[in-house]
């Protein structure tokens, strides 16, 4: 059981590094409090792996990976527009993050559940499950999701601190429309490079509309500083 434990810990936790896994933990991680994201993942892990084992050791059984992949493209897109309305809302960000929206934690629960539902960190887990012991599978596979999004977490944090609300705000939206719009056209239509082509425009054109608001931002403020500053005195 220990070995297959530290096995299992060591294949997740490398399966989960740069995954979108991390990258939609970072997304919660800027807009909800850690402990909050940390449990959701936490939830979502003992979840997915444990219906991973379920398969691989009792059942070995396949999932249907379209249906599942364009629930999990509706969740995201539907995320997405959640997102981008709490951000047009308004309000003090701190406010926000005290007080967490209801039902955030189911949110963070079924996106997790419905990203991870045929990814390859959960066909690592029934792979391991079918030769290993299936309790330290499932120990170890959820133990090494949690320390990868941990990661994560850490880096939302850290990019909260650094970052205005309103672009955490609107980073996290977008973020959640790239992943339903990958998952949609990739997996449940199985059409790659229009998931590529689609993707990369949307992130064209967020970079592009970032870059204008700022530029226009710091024009702005340039000028109420040249407004503010006293005319030097005459001779």
């Amino acid at each position: 059981m220990l070995t297959a434990i530290l096995i299992s810990v060591a294949v997740v936790f490398v399966a989960e590094l740069g995954d979108k896994s991390q990258l939609i933990t970072m997304t919660y991680a800027l807009r909800h409090r850690w402990w909050v994201v940390l449990s959701g993942v936490a939830i979502a892990a003992m979840l997915v792996h444990g219906l991973s084992v379920a398969i691989g050791h009792f059942l070995g059984l396949a999932l249907p990976e379209r249906p599942i992949a364009f629930a999990g493209a509706i969740a995201f897109l539907l995320f997405a527009a959640w997102t981008w309305r709490e951000g047009r809302s308004g309000g003090d960000d701190d406010d926000v993050r005290v007080a967490e929206p209801r039902f955030v934690l189911f949110a963070i629960i079924s996106s997790f559940v419905l990203a991870e539902l045929g990814d390859k960190t959960m066909l690592a887990t029934v792979t391991l499950a079918s030769d290993h012991n299936w309790a330290g599978v499932w120990i170890g596979a959820t133990a090494g999701m949690v320390l990868a999004d941990g990661v994560a977490i850490a880096a939302g944090a850290l990019l909260h601190k650094r970052l205005p609300a309103q672009f955490l705000h609107s980073l996290a939206s977008v973020l959640f429309l790239v992943f339903g719009l990958w998952l949609l056209f990739d997996s449940a239509l199985g059409l790659p490079w229009v998931a590529v082509a689609v993707t990369g425009a949307v992130v064209v054109a967020a970079g592009t509309v970032a870059l204008v608001g700022f530029s226009r931002r710091r024009q702005l403020a340039q000028a109420a500083a040249a407004l503010d500053s006293p005319s030097p005195e005459s001779p």
